[in-house]
């Protein structure tokens, strides 16, 4: 007989819950601490672009929410397989639960973009590949978000949503090679595992500072929105019926 692994008791509701609450408090720490320091780095620290001058300063937020814009996604389409193969509770609320967060950053990446391109381009808006992408990207998680809440039974909203999701993530990958496939006004990648950062070293970890504190603020935010999720769902359970009864005091 083989056990069961000791980590997967989180898949339930009632377990993940009170583990979720002891997290929140540490990721909200780290994407402060992050974000400072990133901050500093990327504004204070780092040196004027001797060819964009300080617009190049707007990479310090457009890099990482475009980034956990598109990892979002992953991350929902990781929970939606999940949950269609095994039919987990939890795997349908997590996945509702970093929808908001991934439309955020997505609208954050289209909006910095235009911000930036502006002065560097001279339009806010050009139907380059990316950005083209991009927008779909934005239009995707609205579209689940809509989808969900339109369909009263969580079941099939979970099942409805989940096959959105694994039907449209092959959307990221062509957001990130998109500058490799067409000619792309956009600028290719900065930072690449094959090969030296094509900046200087402050800026990098400037901007990279500035991507963990957005990956801690997502983690930290959906985890709070799952704790109300899962309140919502499981309201008649007696875990949660006793977790939120009034304690009431009696007299000795």
């Amino acid at each position: 007989m083989f056990s069961t692994p000791h980590w997967f008791k989180f898949a339930a509701p009632a377990a993940f819950y009170p583990l979720a609450g002891k997290m929140i408090p540490w990721f909200w720490a780290l994407a402060a601490l992050f974000g400072f320091i990133g901050l500093w780095l990327g504004f204070v620290v780092a040196p004027i672009d001797f060819q964009q001058g300080e617009g190049y300063r707007i990479i310090f937020v457009h890099v990482g929410a475009s980034w956990m814009s598109m990892f979002i996604y992953l991350v929902m389409a990781f929970w939606a397989a999940i949950g269609l193969s095994f039919h987990t509770r939890l795997s349908g609320m997590m996945t509702e639960a970093l929808a908001p967060t991934g439309a955020l950053f997505a609208f954050l990446s289209l909006w910095t973009g235009a911000f930036w391109g502006k002065p560097m381009w001279g339009a806010w808006w050009v139907w380059d590949a990316r950005l083209t992408s991009e927008l779909l990207l934005f239009f995707l998680y609205i579209a689940f978000i809509a989808l969900t809440r339109a369909i009263d039974d969580p079941r099939r909203a979970d099942k409805s949503g989940a096959i959105l999701v694994l039907a449209s993530v092959v959307n990221v990958p062509i957001i990130y090679f998109s500058v490799r496939l067409w000619n792309s006004l956009h600028q290719g990648a900065s930072v690449s595992l094959t090969r030296s950062p094509s900046m200087a070293a402050i800026m990098l970890w400037g901007m990279l500072f500035c991507a963990l504190a957005m990956w801690m603020y997502s983690i930290a935010v959906s985890l709070t929105r799952v704790r109300r999720i899962i309140l919502e769902r499981e309201q008649q359970t007696e875990w949660v019926k006793h977790l939120l009864s009034p304690v009431t005091a009696t007299a000795p």
